[in-house]
């Protein structure tokens, strides 16, 4: 499938969108999914609330549908996006539900992860000891780095 452009100097290879190099040659659903945050779900229903083509490569959007996305990506309850939608419910310190996208994806992890660290609570002592926390075995399996077994004599 070739890429067909109507106006030469409309088109962009790369797009920033939120701190996001997004490829302009991908169509705009699945060039979304490069921001850390948005899904593909997310990203389908981003576009169905913008009202953009969903045939369109990302790279040929106008700067208005563009400022739009971003609008919606970053307050979706104020264009009814259902709250069992986002990936942030019932937040630990202000009890709200937001959808994290980007940098503070990363830095909501760090901040629960030291949360659960000096509560001292059993998933956060197993982050701070290195061993599995979602309650795999660990009998036989994630022994990297260590060396465990018999030592050969001479």
């Amino acid at each position: 499938m070739s890429l067909v452009v109507t106006q030469k100097d409309q088109f962009q290879a790369m797009i920033r969108l939120l701190n996001t190099n997004v490829n302009g040659n991908v169509k705009i659903m699945y060039a979304l999914t490069a921001i850390k945050g948005v899904g593909r779900r997310y990203s389908n229903l981003v576009c169905k609330k913008a009202d953009v083509d969903m045939s369109k490569r990302a790279g040929e959007l106008t700067g208005e549908e563009l400022e739009r996305i971003v609008e919606i990506i970053q307050n979706p309850l104020q264009y009814k996006i259902p709250q069992w939608f986002l990936n942030r419910q019932k937040d630990h310190t202000t009890g709200k539900y937001s959808q994290l996208v980007s940098n503070q994806v990363h830095s909501t992890l760090r901040e629960d992860l030291e949360r659960m660290k000096k509560m001292r609570v059993h998933r956060g002592l197993r982050h701070v000891v290195g061993l599995r926390v979602r309650g795999q075995h660990t009998k036989t399996t994630g022994r990297r780095g260590r060396t465990v077994g018999v030592t050969k004599k001479k």
